[in-house]
């Protein structure tokens, strides 16, 4: 076991997990649970070792996630009420004018529906798409022609613990930058020690800095097999990653006939994979919408306003030569036609060079000592919505009044949500010892400022490709002297 997994075990003794094969080995034919579920469980039911109680763990799933719908339709028949907490897909179904439910997981996909009491008081948390939360499900028998089905009755989110800043943030302060990467990396479940340098390792946890900024925009492509796919499915249960193809409006934003929002409503990032594969079922309509969206936060379907603080990612594959090294400058290229327009591309604030990144193999997978992923997953979907750190941006970086508004923004947005990963326990400089202050503003500048400046600079490089009209240089931002 690695150093880092025991300082992640001494410095956060009350929700650090053990990772290895044993306890891996309990979730045999449950691939489809996410870490953040696994490590609550894990977490629920171990001793100081770190070792999970077998016959408590069976029990739980057995009894709070069954994974058969027998397992919960011959309790349902027999006037039972079940409680479970598992993931469920929404759906409004237009045909009926009802909202149905899937349970993937159990294999229940039809003659499921959300009471309309409970639909109507949870209108804003019940949108379409995946969730993850406990709910209470009774059998409806049939009357006259009418069919049994199963109803939702009641549904709390899927939230376990609540998030003490100070005990995280006193944590923090134990690590230098070059073990808190780490265990950074360790928490999405990968062995640091596989990284070649720090260089990889930075593009590596870039991958969450759209689940702790709200509105963040980014775009990630590289080659396959670096792990794209793999830490949005299961590092937070607040990203949604939607795997190509085609959808529509109504799924993302707002349905009109049912009246709900969509996805993009309740996550806080939309991710989407395979984004060469990616279309719209009406690409114009989209076209100004995801614009106006990706600038602003909101848009306006059939006369309702949509307002989110969900960010977008883009993530896709993209040709390299025999030196790993991207085969074609333009980038933007690989990305479908409705992202190759400058005025959209401009509305991207970063870009993460995934051809940097290492292939995964066998000791890619981390083991040993690591955070609690469903709490730090709540850590970084509750450090969205602080505003210190913008404001420390604001305090140490000086700019050229005549620097483009986008660009300012898109660097102060990326820089502040490298400041809330990599130093959350820095809100202001007066946290700091007076003799702190300037070695902070040295580590605030290499992995804060320079690496924001520099995604935003790969963005304006391609707006640049596709219009002349954009500058291909960045503006110049530095750390003020005083």
């Amino acid at each position: 076991m690695s150093y880092i997994n025991e300082k992640i075990k001494a410095e956060f003794p009350d929700l650090a997990i053990m990772k290895n094969e044993a306890n891996k080995s309990l979730f045999a034919g449950r691939a489809a649970l996410p870490s953040f579920v696994k490590d609550y469980i894990i977490r629920r039911f171990s001793d100081d070792n770190g070792t999970a109680d077998r016959d408590k763990v069976a029990d739980y799933l057995a009894t709070k996630m069954p994974d058969r719908p027998e397992d919960i339709t011959t309790r349902l028949l027999a006037g039972d009420q079940v409680n479970i907490t598992t993931r469920i897909v929404v759906k409004a179904d237009v045909a009926t004018g009802r909202t149905t439910f899937a349970i993937p997981d159990a294999q229940i996909d039809r003659n499921a529906y959300i009471s309309p009491l409970l639909l109507e008081e949870q209108r804003d948390e019940l949108t379409d798409g995946e969730h993850w939360g406990n709910i209470t499900l009774n059998y409806v028998t049939p009357s006259g022609r009418r069919s049994g089905f199963i109803e939702m009755v009641t549904y709390k989110s899927f939230e376990p613990y609540k998030i003490d800043y100070s005990y995280f943030f006193e944590a923090r302060q134990h690590f230098n930058i070059q073990e808190w990467i780490d265990a950074l990396i360790a928490t999405m479940e990968y062995n640091p020690d596989t990284f070649d340098d720090e260089e990889q390792k930075l593009e590596f946890v870039s991958r969450l800095l759209i689940l702790v900024e709200p509105r963040l925009n980014m775009i990630e492509l590289g080659p396959k097999g670096t792990g794209k796919s793999y830490v949005f499915n299961n590092i937070s249960k607040h990203a949604f990653l939607h795997s190509g193809g085609k959808t529509t409006r109504a799924k993302l934003f707002y349905n009109k006939a049912s009246k709900q929002f969509g996805i993009m409503k309740n996550h806080d990032a939309l991710v989407i994979d395979e984004v060469s594969t990616f279309t719209f079922s009406d690409p114009d309509e989209m076209q100004s919408i995801l614009k106006g969206y990706l600038e602003s936060g909101q848009a306006t379907v059939d006369n309702v306003v949509f307002m989110s603080d969900c960010g977008v990612g883009l993530s896709g594959n993209i040709a390299l030569t025999s030196e790993m090294k991207p085969s074609d400058s333009r980038y933007f290229e690989k990305l479908p036609e409705m992202f190759r327009e400058s005025a959209t591309m401009d509305r991207f604030h970063g870009f993460i060079e995934g051809w940097k990144l290492p292939r995964l193999e066998a000791g890619s997978i981390g083991e040993g000592w690591t955070l609690n992923a469903e709490y730090f997953s709540g850590v970084l979907h509750n450090l969205r919505q602080q505003t210190d750190y913008e404001a420390l941006f604001n305090e140490l970086v000086g700019y050229d009044s005549s620097t483009d508004l986008r660009d300012l923004k898109a660097v102060r947005k990326v820089a502040t949500a490298y400041a809330k990963l990599l130093f959350p326990h820095v809100r202001s400089l007066a946290d700091l010892a007076e003799e702190d202050v300037d070695t902070y503003k040295q580590l605030y500048q290499h992995y804060c400022l320079e690496p924001a400046v520099r995604r935003r600079g790969i963005i304006r490089e391609q707006c640049h490709y596709i219009d002349p009209e954009y500058r291909k240089e960045m503006p110049q931002f530095a750390i003020k002297n005083s």
